[in-house]
């Protein structure tokens, strides 16, 4: 059955004249589509919050493929992580002034380039050490600037989250198969990045 049905996408791409990244352009955008009505409903519904750093978040650490995904997902929340520590700590250690602003950016890069050394996502970062010092300034308190900060945080990691599920989930339920020069191009990129990694 599953062979039948599979054999039937093939023919239709042929028809279509759909390559197999075309295919991967409309799971991803199938994936964006899913991944977003989550994030909105369960972030609208049960925080009351705005979700845009999670859907931003999503799309960002997304990828049609579920091996892709798992890298920029695991790049993305490491980098997510050190932005947060970063500007945690120069908002316990200093007071939410906007000079700190961008020596906590520099200080973030410099740990991220120099220490982490996962280029992919690295940008991430110092813009989530913004977020955190940019909640404190908002707010001119620290206490309830890390708050907002964190919870801006716990979103962005949220939204990675769902778009990694949805890509897994997609990837199961898509008929059409990979075809094999890709898949093993795909296998050489996946081995080579465990190797830089």
């Amino acid at each position: 059955m599953a062979g039948r049905t599979s054999e039937r996408a093939e023919a239709l791409m042929r028809r279509l004249n759909l390559t197999y990244d075309h295919l991967l352009a409309i799971r991803f955008a199938i994936n964006v589509a899913l991944a977003t009505t989550i994030v909105w409903y369960v972030l609208t519904t049960f925080t009351k919050s705005s979700p845009i750093w999670a859907i931003a978040s999503m799309v960002a650490a997304s990828d049609p493929q579920p091996v892709e995904a798992k890298r920029m997902f695991k790049a993305r929340l490491i980098n997510v992580l050190v932005g947060c520590v970063v500007g945690l700590a120069f908002l316990l250690f200093g007071a939410a002034k906007q000079w700190m602003l961008p020596i906590a950016l520099a200080v973030t890069v410099l740990i991220s380039s120099f220490i982490i050394r996962i280029k992919t996502m690295w940008r991430q970062a110092p813009i989530t050490a913004a977020i955190v010092i940019a909640a404190a300034l908002m707010t001119d308190s620290a206490q309830s600037g890390m708050q907002r900060g964190l919870e801006k945080i716990v979103q962005v990691i949220f939204g990675c989250v769902v778009g990694l599920i949805v890509c897994w989930l997609m990837s199961h339920l898509w008929l059409v198969k990979q075809p094999p020069a890709e898949k093993a191009a795909a296998q050489l990129q996946q081995e080579t990045s465990d190797v830089t990694d």
